[in-house]
């Protein structure tokens, strides 16, 4: 007799549909899984025997036969157990054979018969439902699974045990409840910061249009502090973006408890991160650090200190939103839409340009460490503002300085706008200016006579790329948005110039 169950693999957030097929027949004693599994699933054979053992149930001594079709797909981690468990214990007649016909499952085993959590609970319930069928999981991953849908049938066992039961009559297991991470309200307040205005507008900016900002300045100066302040002001995910963003994390293994969160990711990797970390990679092709700040931030501290390879890896990503992982046996797509916070000091020694202040190397000291960012990766930031150092006076004698709810009420509406106009012209996809095409932004960002004479001259005098200048459009549309403005005025383009020439050849420029 042959028992199927149905379980999936990963490729990516994608759940593929495996059919786990179990035949217990006369032959040499032992337990064989095939059709290409990795080490953890080769070991689900020790872990399976102990949890049934653990549970009552020994095996015959007869030959166990595991398939996991497709044969030629690679089959990867340990919730291969419970597929493999139960497909056992139906065709040693333990459970109804006809029982699993309707669900998708997946479950690390223990060796006393208890069912632990396992990543990718969510995708592989999205891949149930799909398939209009139900899930059983782990009762750690059931909070996680139930953000699927209200209509999918969900089962959370603890245990080999309750299983049985359940399929027996004699318990019933409930329906696990969606949960929501409360996320704590203390978050980094702008009003801590003292002066910096230039920055916290440009911020402001940044998070009104989701467009990515460097910032440059002498150590201590602050940037840092504005940077960790940003989530305090964007708007919370919406549920599209929750879920998004969720299936990447429980991909991931980083969803606590089953909980999801409607904050923002904020990632801020070491400036040592390799690039399978920041891009995503590895023996499993995970998702990486661009793939994990998907619908977030992510932020860059030291960003000249990131090797060139590492930080150049970022430009496709910004530019697609998407991190392609391609190896000679597979090819996986994470989602990585993404803002690029990034600071760095001005030079090595970090003092260039301050006030008595002269580096030991002469010019060549700002020179080559600016250097180690390659120009098409600056050409991706829309935002580049200098950040001095924070003077006596504010220190001593600080003004009263704006909180962020009092920021994050204008970049709602600034968002709102956007997202109406976008879905007014029939692209619901797009919900900032930064995600806007380049066709589509020359429309909705057509300036008045005055400014379009300014960036007609701006473009001629700075040489902008075509990506430059298309970024400056974008940024003013969100400049007009913050002002309610329906059209983009010279004065808003003269502030996106500004913040794309704020730390480059200023000098031509005047």
């Amino acid at each position: 007799m042959v028992a199927r169950v149905s379980t999936v693999a990963f490729q990516g957030i994608e759940a593929v549909a495996v059919d786990v097929q179990v035949m217990v027949a006369p032959g040499k004693v032992g337990m064989q899984i095939v059709g290409l599994p990795d080490k953890a699933v080769a070991e689900s054979r020790e872990r399976v025997q102990a949890a049934l053992h653990a549970s009552g149930l020994a095996l015959p001594a007869k030959k166990v036969t595991v398939n996991l079709a497709p044969a030629d797909l690679p089959k990867e981690g340990s919730h291969f157990d419970l597929p493999i468990a139960l497909g056992l214990m139906a065709a040693l007649g333990a459970i109804p054979a006809d029982a699993l016909n309707g669900y998708v499952v997946l479950g690390e085993l223990s060796l006393d018969g208890t069912i632990t959590t396992v990543a990718g609970a969510l995708p592989a319930a999205i891949g149930a439902n799909a398939l209009g069928k139900g899930l059983i999981c782990p009762a750690g991953s059931g909070a996680e699974a139930a953000w699927a849908g209200e209509d999918i049938d969900i089962l959370a066992p603890r245990s080999l045990i309750a299983m049985a039961n359940h399929f027996r009559g004699t318990q019933v297991l409930s329906r696990p409840v969606a949960a929501i991470r409360a996320d704590p309200d203390d978050l980094p307040d702008f009003a801590d910061i003292k002066g910096q205005e230039t920055a916290k507008r440009a911020l402001e900016v940044a998070a009104a249009g989701g467009h990515n900002l460097i910032m440059v300045g002498p150590p201590g100066s602050g940037k840092s502090m504005l940077a960790a302040r940003l989530p305090s002001i964007l708007p919370p995910l919406s549920p599209a973006e929750l879920l998004e963003v969720s299936m990447i994390h429980s991909i991931a293994g980083n969803l606590a408890g089953g909980k999801l969160s409607d904050r923002r990711p904020f990632r801020a990797p070491h400036h040592s991160a390799s690039m399978a970390a920041m891009v995503g990679g590895g023996l499993k092709a995970r998702p990486g650090e661009v793939s994990l700040a998907h619908h977030g931030v992510l932020f860059l501290d030291e960003f000249p200190e990131f090797t060139p390879q590492v930080a150049d890896s970022l430009r496709q990503p910004l530019e697609t939103g998407e991190s392609v992982i391609a190896r000679a046996n597979h090819r996986v797509s994470y989602p990585a839409n993404i803002q690029l916070i990034a600071a760095m000091n001005p030079c090595r020694c970090g003092m260039a340009g301050e006030p008595g202040h002269s580096c030991a190397r002469g010019p060549r000291c700002q020179s080559d460490y600016q250097g180690r960012i390659s120009g098409p990766l600056m050409d991706r930031i829309d935002i580049r503002i200098q950040v001095p150092a924070v003077t006596a006076e504010d220190l001593i004698q600080p003004q009263a300085a704006e909180k962020s709810t009092d920021i994050a009420t204008r970049v709602a509406m600034a968002r709102m706008a956007q997202l109406a106009r976008y879905r007014a012209l029939g692209r619901p996809d797009i919900r900032t200016n930064a995600q806007c095409s380049t066709a589509l932004v020359e429309e909705v960002s057509r300036p008045d006579p005055g400014g379009q004479a300014l960036l007609e001259d701006a473009a001629r005098k700075m040489r902008f790329s075509a990506r430059a200048y298309h970024r400056i459009l974008k940024v003013a549309r969100t400049l007009a948005d913050l002002d309610g403005a329906e059209t983009v005025g010279r004065i808003h383009l003269a502030e996106s110039i500004s913040y794309r020439i704020g730390t480059e050849r200023v000098a031509q420029a005047a």
